[in-house]
């Protein structure tokens, strides 16, 4: 991420890791300095690190402390006038030792910050369950549930907010996006099967200001099955999700459809999502990124594009260096 003095702030190579981040050596610079500490604690077993925006120039930091079904959320934030990184909390969201929050953040125009997750059991990715969310509005120092109800926190499974119960074994993957219409009611992009079908499907969770709703995305005819420890070779992407007024885009990538980037355009009007691939090749195991601020601030839609390969189970694959493509999508 980079902060409004053109800093950049770099956080890499984690899966229960020290911490590794560092930042530019002066505003405007590529160049990277010497890895350093954030906070001092709670930062020998990172994993998932990842950087928001504030509407004020602050950053926020969120990560994993803990393992795949025994984590907590720990969240910072950067205070751009010190230029000094602060602990906002040592737990956000606990997982009590029994479970941990697989997370998607997304900081809103008028400066709300969305947090949804589902919970996982185990290490085994069929022991996600269902989907919580949470939002601040004091740039994540107090958190409430969607009808404005203060949390008490952390945050556990007994306090969250169900936004849709999703069973264990349903193919609910973990750590999607989410996004935000103008009048600040969240969005969550995500996928599961329901329980009398076989095939995932992409979905659309959102509260329209009073209670929560889904809707199915896509029309996939293809089954599969999500189970098993490590990481996994999934035939779909997590999807990413934006949102111009009504108007929503899904952006995927599915092998039904031969691998290419693929977007869902459609709205909650009529519910009905068209699939259009933006790429004509096969990107593999890409998961779909795009620059956030620019699409803020500018309502331009640039994704990050690359053929990559996942080995399955912790397997790695041999893949010589591919280009790397900015895919500039216009409405």
């Amino acid at each position: 991420m980079v902060d409004d003095n053109h800093v950049i702030h770099a956080s890499f190579d984690h899966h229960g890791n020290k911490l590794k981040y560092c930042r530019s050596v002066a505003p405007g610079s590529l160049v990277l300095g010497e890895l350093e500490p954030m906070i001092g604690t709670l930062e020998d077993d990172v994993t998932y690190p990842e950087f928001y925006r504030l509407g004020n120039g602050d950053l926020l930091f969120a990560y994993r402390s803990g393992t795949s079904g025994r984590g907590n959320l720990v969240l910072n934030k950067y205070d751009l006038t010190t230029g000094r990184w602060e602990r906002l909390h040592d737990i956000l969201i606990d997982g009590e030792n029994e479970r941990n929050a697989y997370w998607q953040l997304y900081v809103d125009h008028l400066g709300t910050i969305h947090l949804s997750w589902v919970w996982r059991e185990t290490w085994l990715v069929e022991t996600n369950h269902d989907l919580c969310y949470a939002r601040s509005r004091d740039n994540g120092g107090s958190w409430e549930k969607s009808d404005g109800t203060p949390y008490s926190l952390p945050i556990t499974a007994a306090t969250a907010e169900y936004a849709c119960i999703i069973p264990q074994g349903s193919e609910l993957i973990n750590q999607t996006s989410m996004s935000a219409d103008n009048d600040g009611n969240p969005y969550i992009a995500t996928y599961w099967r329901e329980q009398n079908d076989s095939v995932p499907q992409y979905r659309l969770v959102w509260n329209d200001g009073k209670k929560w709703k889904n809707r199915q995305v896509s029309s996939r005819t293809t089954p599969f099955s999500l189970s098993g420890g490590g990481t996994k070779m999934i035939p779909i992407a997590r999807p990413r999700v934006v949102i111009d007024n009504d108007e929503i885009a899904f952006i995927t990538r599915d092998t039904e459809r031969g691998g290419k980037v693929t977007i869902y355009t459609g709205n909650l009007r009529d519910c009905i999502f068209t699939p259009v691939d933006v790429t004509d090749f096969d990107v593999n195991a890409w998961e779909p990124s795009y620059d956030t601020e620019l699409w803020k601030s500018q309502r331009k839609l640039h994704l990050y594009i690359q053929n990559a390969m996942q080995g399955d189970g912790e397997k790695v694959t041999d893949l010589p260096p591919q280009p790397v493509y900015v895919l500039e999508v216009t409405h």
